[in-house]
């Protein structure tokens, strides 16, 4: 793919769309509204997938977009719902920083990824490939900040999972990474993802809230403002 071909255009579109969903999971305020953004969110992943398999001609990259489709596109968002409806969660995502100071944030987070890897890259890597890993480090930080900045603990997973998208769409944009990297990066944060769940559970059940602030007065320190 070079500078100005439909391949580079397309390309960075659906990257960059995946990007601006991390930032719509740090503005949105109800969690129903925070899974449906992770939904599309996971849509979009699976699409730059299937892009990036039929620009580079590598025909595994479509099992990646197959998987990303069918897990973080309907079986996880799927699975989330159900999880609300079960505890009867319909309210407002309780946070840790502002969604004004959280954008914020995520603007300077983004113009940090950019300052690191197109320097690091030049000479090394073909443009698509920099800019490439230079949205998906963005994916990364802001699923980062998500995790940090929301008390509630499903959120947090949310941002867990977001965190993940930006790891295989770095994976997809590098030509010829192995699927098995792929993969096994994929297994290995949804197994983490399983994790969480199960501390949702064990939150709810013990606590009655799912606000992790609660674990620094069960621990007897003051809650962080």
């Amino acid at each position: 793919m070079s500078f100005g071909s439909p391949d580079y255009d397309i390309a960075h579109l659906l990257g960059g769309g995946v990007l601006l969903l991390s930032f719509v999971l740090l503005y949105q305020r109800r969690l129903e509204a925070v899974i449906n953004a992770f939904a599309i969110q996971g849509g979009l992943l699976a699409a730059a997938a299937a892009w990036q398999a039929y620009a580079q001609g590598e025909p595994e990259l479509y099992v990646t977009a197959v998987l990303a489709f069918g897990a973080k596109a309907l079986l996880i968002p799927v699975a989330l719902r159900l999880l609300l409806r079960r505890l009867g969660l319909h309210r407002t995502v309780e946070t840790a920083l502002g969604v004004g100071p959280s954008l914020l944030a995520a603007v300077a987070l983004v113009g940090l990824s950019v300052l690191v890897v197109l320097p690091v890259t030049a000479g090394q890597a073909q443009a698509v490939t920099r800019e490439n890993l230079a949205l998906a480090l963005s994916v990364v930080l802001l699923g980062m900040l998500m995790m940090i900045s929301r008390r509630n603990a499903i959120s947090q997973v949310i941002g867990l999972l977001s965190l993940e998208n930006g790891l295989i769409l770095a994976a997809i944009g590098v030509q010829g990474m192995p699927l098995v990297v792929e993969l096994s990066t994929a297994a290995l944060v949804l197994m983490l993802a399983l994790v969480a769940g199960i501390v949702v559970f064990l939150l709810r059940d013990r606590l009655a809230t799912l606000d992790t602030g609660t674990l620094h007065r069960q621990r007897g320190e003051a809650e962080p403002p």
